[in-house]
């Protein structure tokens, strides 16, 4: 029995709320490590900006082989799909627990990749066999089923950076808000669990697919260039969102209820990008939110210190527009999966790494910059280094999404029917 046909013979059972919420879960463990770790060990342990971005960049270099290894690994192991997740889950549970709520028994630097290590490498595989899941079900959903479960994937993960990016603020009042953040993780990852029980399939496997049958599909190569490029803004502005709003805006205290405006206009427009992409088309409503994009950026450009009511229609302007990318993209390069390689987990460990990538280029490139032009945060910087942060935040992100609106549009994008 093929894949497609075990999937729609289990179509009746696909519990929506179980992808949406496993989704929430890593995601949850993604975006906002990037945004919350750094800032937590330079504040808590005095570790340097360039030293967090160095580790960044070479657990980076680690993806290059681990995650199409994963992938790999994902396929080889279907069989035990349910098992190998769970032993995942308590890997990236333990890891986010360490990071947070463990005095670090060595040397912080040393702790922060030592965890890091653990905590991205469980998140890889989870991703890989997480979307590559989703590629079986979608096809027993019936018409435009990669559009509707890609809407609750994605709605579900936005959610989670919702909450992970404002849980640390919210728990401010505790002491510890960090321990409280790592332990409300690891609720949700025994939630996560239970609701996606039975949701995994243990079929065999369908003929190995190896990269080289992926890299050689001429969309499949398309998509995989426009998503590295296309997510590098989101990643820029996510790794700097912090340091903008307390140094630029002068707005100490005020990341807390930003971060959530934002990322709860993306987890809102998610649902309503998926109903516009099944009316007009997943390139077409594509192609309206990087727009969106580019004319949010514009705006972040001209602010400066006090403009917290504008820089709050810039973060309902870019979450619109993020929700945009993290449901229709993905959702697109499922549905040319589902045609080039069925398999999909060695297809979505080069997509896991392509987007990782992102964050670790931003990271490694803007943190060691903007430390040697004189910012430190928590201070009074100089105008040159408050400069380079607007430039880094607004106009290179700007610039870059008018590269993947041509990469878009030179693109031809096989829509659902």
């Amino acid at each position: 029995m093929s894949v497609a046909s075990h999937v729609t013979a289990r179509a009746g059972e696909v519990r929506l709320t179980g992808f949406a919420v496993f989704a929430a879960m890593l995601s949850a463990a993604g975006l906002p490590i990037y945004i919350h770790a750094p800032k937590f060990y330079v504040d808590e342990f005095g570790v340097s900006l360039a030293a967090l971005g160095t580790v960044l960049f070479f657990l980076r270099l680690l993806d290059f082989v681990q995650d199409p290894a994963l992938g790999w690994l994902s396929e080889k192991t279907r069989e035990y799909r349910s098992a190998m997740v769970a032993g995942a889950v308590a890997v990236l549970a333990a890891a986010m627990f360490g990071l947070f709520a463990v005095t670090p028994p060595i040397a912080p630097m040393w702790w922060f990749a030592f965890m890091l290590t653990a905590l991205f490498s469980a998140f890889s595989f989870l991703t890989i066999s997480f979307y590559a899941q989703g590629v079986s079900t979608a096809e027993g959903m019936g018409e435009k089923g990669h559009l509707k479960l890609a809407s609750w994937r994605e709605t579900g993960a936005l959610l989670g950076v919702c909450v992970a990016a404002v849980a640390p603020t919210v728990l401010i009042g505790t002491g510890a808000p960090f321990v409280g953040f790592s332990l409300g993780f690891c609720l949700l990852c025994l939630a996560a669990l239970l609701l996606m029980r039975g949701q995994w399939d243990a079929s065999a496997a369908p003929d190995e697919v190896g990269f080289g049958v992926v890299l050689g599909d001429r969309q499949a190569r398309r998509l995989l260039v426009l998503a590295l490029v296309n997510a590098t803004p989101v990643a820029i502005t996510s790794t700097l969102f912090l340091f903008f709003v307390e140094s630029r805006l002068q707005a100490p205290g005020m990341e807390g209820p930003l971060l959530l405006l934002f990322f709860l206009s993306a987890a809102a427009s998610a649902p309503l990008w998926g109903r516009v992409a099944r009316r007009i088309g997943a390139k077409r409503a594509l192609l309206i939110g990087m727009l969106v994009a580019i004319v949010t950026f514009i705006g972040a450009a001209s602010l400066s210190a006090g403009d917290i009511v504008l820089f709050a229609l810039v973060c309902i302007g870019s979450g619109a527009a993020m929700g945009a990318d993290l449901t229709l993209l993905p959702a697109m390069f499922a549905r040319r999966m589902a045609k080039v390689a069925p398999s999909a987990g060695q297809a979505f460990g080069l997509w896991s790494l392509v987007t990782k990538f992102t964050l670790a280029f931003a990271a490694v490139a803007l943190l060691p910059l903007l430390e040697a032009r004189g910012f430190e945060t928590g201070t009074t910087n100089p105008p040159e280094a408050l400069a380079l942060l607007t430039v880094l935040y607004a106009i290179f992100p700007c610039a870059l999404k008018l590269v993947a609106i041509a990469l878009l549009a030179a693109t031809r994008i096989e829509e659902e029917e």
